[in-house]
């Protein structure tokens, strides 16, 4: 079943960045394999899926939020959270509030489909696939710390990856440290 598989090895990687107990959003969270991987992690998590079936499985970890995003309001107005995650998922109309969901010192992890996957399966649609450097663009006030634009044969797809961080006001005059390996 959609959503039950193991966490986004990209979501796992970066997830280090994420404020230690801060809030996360997932934003067409399906059946909860990343609000479960936060939520085992001690974050508060809320997820939202236009799914009843979905908002019904993840019930039980969080803040779960029936929303048709593609056309009705965006439910988060004005909220913000130390991490938004995204998988296999473009709305473009909701870019803007995706980011701007993202509270100062959090971090976007997003990875979903790119031009080329139309090649080798689905989603073969242009509306649902990120045009080259297209996630950049998005994160453009942000800093990104990493960034894969790609093919990928497990499973085979086209791929594009981001992590970024919304920096905190901050008045120290050292740059902020974004580790780029959780283990080290």
């Amino acid at each position: 079943m959609h959503g039950t598989e193991a966490p986004s090895a990209w979501v796992q990687r970066w997830s280090h960045l994420v404020p230690a107990g801060g809030p996360v959003l997932d934003v067409a969270c399906g059946h909860g394999r990343h609000l479960r991987w936060f939520a085992q992690r001690g974050h508060p998590v809320t997820g939202v899926d236009r799914s009843p079936e979905a908002i019904t499985a993840v019930a039980d970890l969080g803040r779960a939020v029936e929303a048709d995003i593609e056309n009705g309001p965006w439910p988060f107005a004005g909220e913000t959270f130390d991490a938004v995650v995204i998988t296999n998922y473009l709305w473009r109309p909701l870019l803007p509030q995706i980011v701007a969901s993202v509270a100062p010192g959090g971090v976007l992890i997003y990875e979903t489909f790119a031009a080329g996957n139309e090649t080798v399966c689905k989603p073969s649609r242009p509306d649902f696939l990120l045009q080259p450097g297209e996630l950049l663009q998005v994160a453009a006030g942000l800093h990104v710390v990493a960034f894969e634009d790609g093919f990928t044969d497990r499973p085979e797809r086209f791929v594009q990856r981001i992590a970024a961080v919304r920096k905190p006001p901050d008045t120290s005059a050292l740059p902020a440290r974004y580790p780029l390996d959780a283990t080290g």
